[in-house]
């Protein structure tokens, strides 16, 4: 049976809306409501520290797991346990723990990080990122870095370390107690720093460690065999950290544990890790294989050395009432012979997901899905390529505002063709209306002849009462394409548009609430409907009058008032996606008033 394009317009409307309020209602609200509440869950845990006392585990006499001991809170490999004594201390601040291993430590400066890295353990665990800052700068205010990496005693405990573990007990290891000899008091990227140590039987454990102008350390091991018989090791690499202000899981970002084992992307949410505990992996001589912990704009990854098989971990572990997540790998035994030496070149990743950086590391160290680290979701295919347009764009304007709107005509124009013929079907549809009017009115007490006498009118004026939806459907996988690439492509964070728009990946900040900062208070981020998101909302306002009208009268209401129920829902995506929707909804009104002048005069 045919249907009267009424419904379909209805339908459309009423499943966009459907989706676009689920959107809102756990991609923001919903967050932002749980991690109000986590950040009160974690100031009662941290009141509860302070009475938390020493605590050990004995390692196991289990020979065939050959389980060995370690100081950690969280075991390592799917066979071998590398925990051990754990404490469960109170920890204190950041600052104070770095003020008072000032001795202890070798500076890290270079133009993209400043920082240190402990002796104590050879830990990488001081790493700050240069001009990125936690909140949109501002002159009158301080603005804070973002912080990294940060050390193991303090309350945002977030550590990458590389060591080695044997079978046999009687070698002496260095562990995260072990104090390394340095070669000089800073690293910088012109550099080199070499960290050793040498054990009771004469052996010489050397780290030594480069960082490029970027992101990427250089970390290579060796291991001198001066004693007098051969030994059997395996080397591991550990990204560790303590979160306990997790939140409610974004469901359109991921954020935890990911890595790329035998060419397979593996992905688990901090909440999947507490739920399930681990996943156990194993990288059989695939190179590019690289695993870490993901934020939205930031990375912690190990790359181990391309020529080594390795078991990988994603694990959990809670101890006093604190979230420990590890990511670790652990390599197959190697021997060293007496007289013998070994190495392997692993790479630490420590830093902001630019896109480009990504793309150039994977090339030069054949990464596999490195790019990948940044979650481009399931429209990967448009979300990527949509970045490289808006970011040619913005190298021409000069501005990411002005290459989105840039964006949005290029958009228009790939899809001119299908949307001329929707707007020609809408047109006619309109001038139709009186006819269709007058069908009904004379058979409304016959529906099959009615439906009849609608499917030839449709014929006779070669009109397909469908094509008015088809734009619409696909623009909405380029709609949520843009959306990832403005919610977490760093490129977009704190990007400025014109006027008061300070930050493109955030809403409008303005509210007519407080018409717009005039009148002197705060409006809650739920009720702030600002600037763009009324423009957006004006534009589909005359989009709906210029289409033709419902001759339902509980749809037309329902279609009359969709505009505004959009703008409430839209005003608290990014300002970026709603100047594309606001620019986008301009084109297409002088499209259609266009299209309308044309039918009118034929």
């Amino acid at each position: 049976m045919q249907k009267h394009p009424d419904h379909k317009n209805l339908l459309l409307a009423t499943v966009l809306s459907f989706i676009i309020l689920i959107a809102w209602g756990w991609f923001y609200e919903k967050p932002r409501i749980d991690k109000i509440q986590a950040q009160k869950d974690f100031s009662k845990t941290e009141d509860s520290q302070s009475d938390s006392q020493s605590k050990k585990i004995s390692s196991s006499d289990d020979k065939n797991k050959k389980d060995l001991e370690r100081t950690e809170n969280v075991e390592l490999t799917n066979e071998k346990n590398l925990s051990s004594p754990v404490e469960a201390i109170a920890f204190k601040a950041r600052e104070d723990v770095i003020a008072q291993t000032q001795n202890q430590r070798i500076k890290i400066n270079t133009k993209a990080l400043h920082g240190s890295i402990s002796l104590k353990g050879a830990r990488f665990d001081d790493i700050t990122l240069v001009d990125y800052y936690e909140k949109v700068p501002k002159a009158d205010q301080e603005n804070k870095e973002v912080v990294l990496f940060s050390p193991s005693e303090s309350k945002t405990r977030y550590f990458v370390d590389f060591g080695w573990i044997s079978s046999n007990k009687n070698i002496d290891l260095p562990n995260p107690n072990t104090l390394w000899n340095a070669s000089s008091k800073s690293l910088s990227s012109d550099q080199e720093l070499t960290l050793s140590w040498r054990n009771k039987q004469n052996i010489d454990f050397i780290i030594k460690i480069a960082v490029d102008e970027n992101y990427m350390f250089n970390v290579k091991q060796i291991i001198k065999n001066n004693s007098k018989s051969k030994i059997t090791v395996s080397s591991y690499g550990r990204v560790n950290r303590l979160l306990n202000n997790i939140g409610q899981s974004n469901y359109i970002l991921h954020e935890g544990a990911i890595g790329s084992i035998q060419g397979i992307l593996h992905e688990k949410k901090y909440e999947d890790l507490i739920e399930e505990k681990n996943l156990s992996l194993t990288n059989n001589n695939q190179a590019g294989s690289w695993l870490g912990i993901t934020d939205k704009y930031w990375l912690g990854a190990i790359i181990p050395d391309k020529n080594l098989n390795f078991n990988a971990k994603f694990a959990f572990e809670n101890k006093a009432k604190n979230n420990f997540f590890s990511v670790d790998f652990i390599g197959e035994e190697v021997e060293v012979a007496n007289n013998d030496e070994l190495k392997l070149e692993h790479h630490l990743f420590a830093g902001a997901k630019k896109v480009k950086l990504l793309d150039h590391y994977s090339s030069k160290f054949e990464l596999n899905l490195f790019d990948r680290s940044i979650d481009f979701g399931w429209f990967y295919f448009l979300t990527k390529p949509f970045f490289f347009i808006i970011d040619f764009f913005n190298k021409f304007f000069g501005n990411f505002g002005l290459a989105i709107i840039s964006m949005t005509v290029l958009i228009k124009l790939a899809l001119f063709p299908m949307a001329n013929k929707s707007y020609e079907a809408i047109a006619k549809m309109k001038t139709l209306q009186p006819k269709i009017e007058s069908i009904r009115q004379r058979l409304k007490d016959d529906k099959l002849a009615l439906n009849k006498e609608m499917i030839e009118l449709y014929k006779r004026e070669k009109i397909n009462p469908a094509s008015g939806c088809l734009p619409v459907l696909v623009q909405i996988p380029v709609f949520f394409a843009l959306y990832k690439v403005l919610f977490v492509t760093l490129d977009m964070r704190h990007a400025e548009f014109y006027g008061w728009i300070k930050d493109l990946s955030a809403p409008d900040p303005t509210s007519i609430f407080n018409l717009f900062g005039l009148l002197p208070f705060e409006v809650s981020s739920t009720f702030t409907i600002g600037v763009w998101p009324i423009l957006m909302g004006l534009t589909m306002i005359i989009q709906h009058r210029l289409s033709p009208p419902s001759t339902d009268p509980t749809q037309a209401k329902i279609l009359r008032f969709m505009p505004y129920i959009l703008t409430f829902v839209l005003a608290a995506f990014p300002a970026g996606l709603v100047i594309y929707w606001t620019w986008s909804n301009v084109l297409s009104i002088i499209q259609q008033v266009y299209i309308n002048k044309k039918m009118t005069t034929k």
